[in-house]
């Protein structure tokens, strides 16, 4: 069966390209901008709850980060993308006849290095080219949730900048294909035996009570739900520990989670063919996602 999204025609949603607005239908970047050439540059993905950013902040402190890394200059401030990001918001729910706060969103903010003829080494006085879109924000169903996630392991033959938030992401896409392949939700991966992360989530692995999870380094993208949840746990009194986490330990939880913008906080109860746990979602997703939900009332 082929994917609906690769079936159905590109539909008319608003977007930003270089200070003009238009549609991701229409819009249109140079074949000699190095985001298309390279993967030269990096992006963000900002859901917004009710029409509200959710952790707006921590999306741009890792967006500055990245920006940093690939020693690329900000395009803006930080005034200037929340700018950017309510027109997006307002601009969806007018295209889809709704007031904005009765709409859950995702926004999509691209930055590459710009356009400049090709060349490995990094070109002087260019500008960045600025993208950005936005489209509905899809919640996993709570039936979907009570069954919770299958996925498979596999070697992280990733680079090791996996700390930015990088538009070079063939390793990523590879990766989450091995999924794909065998109809399961994520890849978790493991670099020398231990615990890096999933093609496009973050892991948390739950063993006697205690939440571990990998280091803040280079072989991780920090995703936003890092803090978040170490908050959750702290509120809920759950032990939380950053660390290396082994193959072995992960085999052995109790429970593994899932975390990302779109699968929020979400069970994995299958690894491999074989029941994580009890082979159902446990106490601690349970507190955890509870946690979530309150957050997303609080948190803009």
């Amino acid at each position: 069966m082929q994917n609906r999204a690769m079936t159905e025609p590109i539909p008319a949603l608003p977007c930003y390209l270089n200070g003009e607005w238009s549609n991701i239908r229409d819009a249109k970047v140079s074949v000699l901008d190095r985001g298309f050439i390279f993967g030269d540059g990096l992006y963000e993905v900002v859901p917004a709850y009710d029409g509200r950013p959710f952790r707006f902040n921590e999306h741009m402190a890792r967006l500055e980060r990245s920006l940093d890394e690939l020693r690329i200059p900000n395009p803006m401030d930080r005034a200037g993308w929340r700018g950017l990001v309510d027109q997006l918001i307002a601009a969806y729910a007018k295209h889809v006849g709704k007031k904005a706060e009765e709409t859950n969103q995702l926004v999509y903010l691209q930055v590459s290095r710009g356009v400049a003829m090709r060349d490995h080494a990094m070109p002087k006085d260019i500008e960045p080219t600025v993208f950005a879109m936005v489209n509905r924000l899809s919640i996993y169903p709570a039936e979907e949730r009570a069954k919770g996630a299958t996925c498979v392991t596999a070697d992280d033959f990733r680079w090791k900048k996996a700390h930015i938030k990088s538009t070079s992401l063939a390793g990523a896409v590879l990766s989450r294909q091995i999924s794909a392949d065998v109809g399961a939700t994520e890849t978790i991966m493991f670099r020398d035996g231990f615990l890096s992360e999933a093609s496009s989530s973050n892991v948390w692995v739950v063993k006697d009570g205690v939440v571990l999870g990998a280091p803040r380094d280079n072989l991780v993208l920090e995703g936003i739900r890092y803090g978040l949840l170490e908050q959750l746990c702290k509120n809920a009194n759950i032990p939380f520990q950053l660390r290396r986490v082994s193959r072995e330990e992960v085999l052995a939880a109790d429970e593994i989670l899932l975390s990302s913008a779109t699968k929020e906080v979400l069970p994995c109860t299958v690894l491999d063919g074989k029941p994580v746990g009890n082979g159902r979602p446990g106490p601690i997703y349970e507190k955890l996602f509870a946690g979530y939900q309150q957050a997303k009332l609080s948190t803009h």
